[in-house]
């Protein structure tokens, strides 16, 4: 009879499973916030290389993600022109090396001495900002002053300053009156 309750109760733990914990763990709260958040990262030369702002930012304990509101990212090296990035909603990777932006996504490279301004608006935006790569698989639109381009996914290179569109490419383009 021993022998059968043993049986009984093993074969009830392995089927049940193991019980889950009630230590707040699998939820998905805060554990702190900052309102008006600015951070900047400098290069080995102390420069800056990119700076993130946001109205707010919120810390995620069970995935070590943070979440921003109207998030403002810019990047910035000598030989480039700096390029700004502002959404409605973002989120900072565990290991802060990747930054998404959702919702009204603008890039916007600002003139230089070799290249005109050009803005992108898509909904979604991956960037990598150690790579200075930004990433995106929906639509996005391009404006320079002489065209304008519709695509389906794109990368951009911010040091070699290049745009790869990735499918569905149409564009119109004037020639610059100078």
């Amino acid at each position: 009879l021993g022998l059968l309750a043993l049986l009984t109760f093993w074969l009830n733990s392995t089927v049940q499973g193991p019980l889950s914990k009630r230590d707040g763990s699998t939820r998905h709260d805060p554990d702190y916030w900052v309102e008006n958040f600015y951070a900047r990262r400098l290069g080995p030369d102390g420069l800056p290389q990119h700076t993130l702002a946001a109205v707010k930012l919120e810390h995620f304990p069970d995935d070590d993600t943070s979440h921003l509101t109207r998030p403002h990212f810019t990047a910035m090296n000598e030989q480039t022109s700096p390029v700004h990035i502002q959404a409605q909603q973002g989120l900072v990777s565990s290991n802060g090396e990747e930054v998404y932006f959702t919702s009204g996504v603008e890039v916007k490279r600002e003139a230089g001495a070799e290249k005109d301004w050009l803005t992108i608006h898509t909904d979604y935006l991956h960037i990598t900002p150690d790579q200075e790569i930004a990433r995106t698989h929906k639509a996005v639109t391009i404006k320079t002053p002489a065209a304008l381009i519709t695509a389906i996914g794109m990368e951009f290179n911010h040091r070699t300053q290049t745009v790869k569109l990735l499918s569905r490419v149409k564009g119109h383009y004037e020639k610059p009156k100078h």
